[in-house]
């Protein structure tokens, strides 16, 4: 939608419609590609694959997902919560759950505006140490700060709390462990009581109700969840515009 809304063309391409399937590496596809579209947005497991494609590519690569970070998301998220309260420095975040590809985006890039992120998982599910330590170095040099801990009660008085799946794409064998050891760490009605008054509820989708988030939380009047799905579409219209032109332009 990014692409079509600033006139250009998307070609999806599955692994099946690209020659990696036929044991092409990952560096020809970058070369190659490079010669064919002006950008390319990867979806991927493996973030050494990710960051091969980029090194071989003289194209921009865009990270859509990778199982390391979710940087496109966070790019919305900020802007989200930029538009209910004005500002990022000082902002409190609280992130329960899985310390996984989100939460590391959320780390780096509220490190990096100034905000405190506190990320609250169950025992055994924490971030990367690398993504913590280097995370809380930068929010040394901003202001802001970033806190993991495995106790909810971090979350009491937060301006945000944030969740996701229990159980991420490529996890799902784990998912009858994962229901036993997170339902401490789901948002509720509750959690959202003890949080600032106007607490912003928030999710990068897709939800399972009544698991990581009440469905009164994502209905509720604190909710920002779908603000958060359409700033998708304007974060990446003006990434790619700022990729390609060197400015970003007016984000509509």
């Amino acid at each position: 939608m990014a692409v079509n809304e600033l006139g250009g063309y998307p070609v999806p391409l599955a692994v099946a419609d690209l020659q990696l399937g036929r044991g092409e590496t990952i560096e020809d596809t970058g070369q190659v590609l490079s010669r064919l579209v002006h950008a390319v947005v990867l979806r991927t497991f493996e973030q050494e694959k990710l960051s091969k494609l980029a090194e071989a590519a003289s194209i921009p690569v865009i990270n859509a997902l990778s199982d390391y970070s979710h940087p496109c998301q966070a790019l919305a998220d900020l802007l989200t919560i930029r538009q209910h309260r004005g500002k990022l420095a000082g902002f409190k975040l609280a992130y329960l759950g899985d310390g996984n590809n989100v939460a590391h985006s959320l780390m780096f890039a509220g490190a990096k505006m100034g905000m405190n992120i506190t990320v609250i998982t169950p025992k055994g599910y924490e971030p990367l140490k690398s993504v913590t330590r280097r995370s809380q170095e930068i929010a040394g040099e901003t202001g802001g700060s970033v806190t993991v801990t495995n106790d909810t009660a971090a979350a009491e008085g937060a301006d945000a709390l944030y969740t996701d799946v229990w159980a991420s794409m490529g996890q799902e064998l784990e998912s009858s462990i994962r229901l036993k050891v997170f339902p401490p760490y789901r948002i509720t009605e509750e959690l959202v009581a003890a949080a600032a008054k106007d607490v912003l509820v928030m999710h990068c989708l897709p939800a399972h109700r009544g698991e990581e988030v009440a469905a009164a939380a994502i209905d509720g009047p604190h909710s920002v969840i779908f603000d958060q799905v359409e700033n998708r579409l304007h974060t990446e219209k003006a990434l790619l515009a700022w990729l390609l032109t060197g400015h970003a332009g007016p984000v509509r």
